[in-house]
């Protein structure tokens, strides 16, 4: 093997710097609400603490847009209680098909919130415009959203310097839960794409999600209602257990 080149033993050294002071940083953060435990994960790779893992879920994985969204899309039309959504960042007008009568994410939850709760809940956006979204943009996507509709869209803006809120997540009836990757967004790329990656104006979006079913959805409908509660005030009612599928 050849010997590596003084820039690469430099790379190596700064590397190893930059991961031990973020595994320092979050290991004193964690260590402030005793959760240290999730730095290391025990035998059998597990993590520790709550939620527990749970059997007797149906999980199916989604590749690519194009069959994440017609899923998601097949499960917030047949709600029946309220609709919870999390994201990075949402684009109101986003086709989630692409057929001769795409289904647009505003109009398609904007139907929904006539009849039961919907909430979104996205990230803020960079305090300063000189990284995108900014907090400015972000306003004015929520102002869209919800204008003229009963769909209800909060602003997570409680994150540190440099850091965001990725977490993307939608709840359906605490019956059926979607988690991964994908957003319902366009920006910095269009998120619906499918296996073939055909050439297209812009980038490529190769990219995954899960449907699940089951007790695991439990634990997904409370990880939104502590982050809803925690930005807007509003505590949800507890999650009712799905069964065992």
């Amino acid at each position: 093997m050849p010997a590596k080149s003084p820039r690469d033993v430099a790379d190596d050294a700064l590397g190893q710097i930059v991961e031990r002071l973020t595994i320092s940083h979050h290991r004193r953060r964690l260590a402030r609400v005793r959760r240290t435990a999730a730095i290391d994960p025990p035998p059998g790779r597990w993590a520790e603490g709550e939620p527990p893992p749970r059997p007797g879920n149906a999980v199916s994985v989604l590749i690519d847009g194009a069959e994440a969204f017609r899923s998601m899309l097949d499960a917030i039309e047949s709600a029946r209680s309220h609709v919870h959504v999390t994201g990075w960042h949402v684009t109101p007008d986003f086709a989630l098909t692409r057929d001769d009568a795409p289904r647009i994410v505003r109009p398609l939850l904007a139907e929904v919130a006539a009849r039961i709760p919907v909430r979104v809940l996205i990230w803020a956006g960079a305090p300063l415009p000189v990284l995108r979204p900014w907090r400015g943009d972000v306003r004015a996507i929520r102002d869209q959203l919800v204008s003229g509709t009963r769909i209800q869209c909060a602003l997570d803006a409680r994150e540190r310097p440099m850091h965001c809120h990725h977490e993307k997540t939608i709840v359906v009836d605490d019956q059926v839960a979607f988690v991964g990757g994908i957003d319902l967004t366009r920006f910095n790329g269009d998120r619906w794409d499918t296996p073939q990656h055909r050439a297209r104006d812009g980038v490529g979006w190769h990219d995954v999600a899960a449907r699940i079913a089951g007790p695991a959805v439990q634990d997904v409908a409370q990880s939104f209602a502590m982050r809803w509660e925690a930005t807007t005030g509003e505590k949800l009612p507890a999650a009712s257990p799905p069964s065992p599928t």
